[in-house]
């Protein structure tokens, strides 16, 4: 269960910076897009919301089907948005304690049209596919935020809106 243990703690961490960058998310914009094949921000924010549970669901048995058609919701509300995080993350961080070091160790495939895309060790696929995958939709947030102008929290360091790291005498 070690290497479990070690992909959920990294969730956990993760899902609070994507919390704070979600909570920015103006329900306003919701179907704003900056390109016309991009997703609306509601579908983006949504998306990445949801992603956590819905990765940890499809890795938890041994292949996928990809379906020849996939169309990403538009969340209603921020409340929602933030719900649905709680509770993929809840469902992810469920799915993954119940693997162990063999399970992760297995190979998992990504089939389509009966053919297989790729085949990969389920720990490798947890890390690319729910974790990287994550963080890319995360950070593709954040460049739609900026575009609408709207504050950016530090996800990894400082930004130019916010910096974790410099004093405030006044948060003491």
């Amino acid at each position: 269960m070690a290497i479990a243990h070690e992909l959920i703690r990294e969730l956990e961490r993760e899902a609070e910076t994507t919390r704070r960058v979600l909570e920015r998310a103006p329900e306003e914009n919701f179907t704003w897009r900056p390109h016309a094949k991009s997703m609306s921000l509601g579908q983006l924010a949504h998306h990445v919301a949801t992603l956590p549970g819905m990765v940890a669901g499809i890795i938890a048995v041994d292949n996928f089907e990809v379906p020849s058609e996939f169309r990403q919701e538009e969340a209603k509300s921020r409340e929602e948005i933030l719900e649905g995080l709680s509770k993929s993350v809840a469902a992810a961080k469920e799915i993954l304690s119940g693997m162990d070091d063999a399970q992760m160790a297995a190979t998992w495939s990504l089939i389509r049209g009966g053919q297989s895309v790729f085949s990969l060790p389920r720990a490798e696929v947890c890390r690319s596919i729910l974790l990287n995958h994550w963080y890319h939709h995360r950070g593709q947030l954040t460049v739609y935020l900026r575009l609408l102008d709207v504050p950016l929290p530090s996800v990894y360091g400082p930004t130019a809106d916010e910096n974790p790291f410099t004093y405030d005498a006044s948060r003491r």
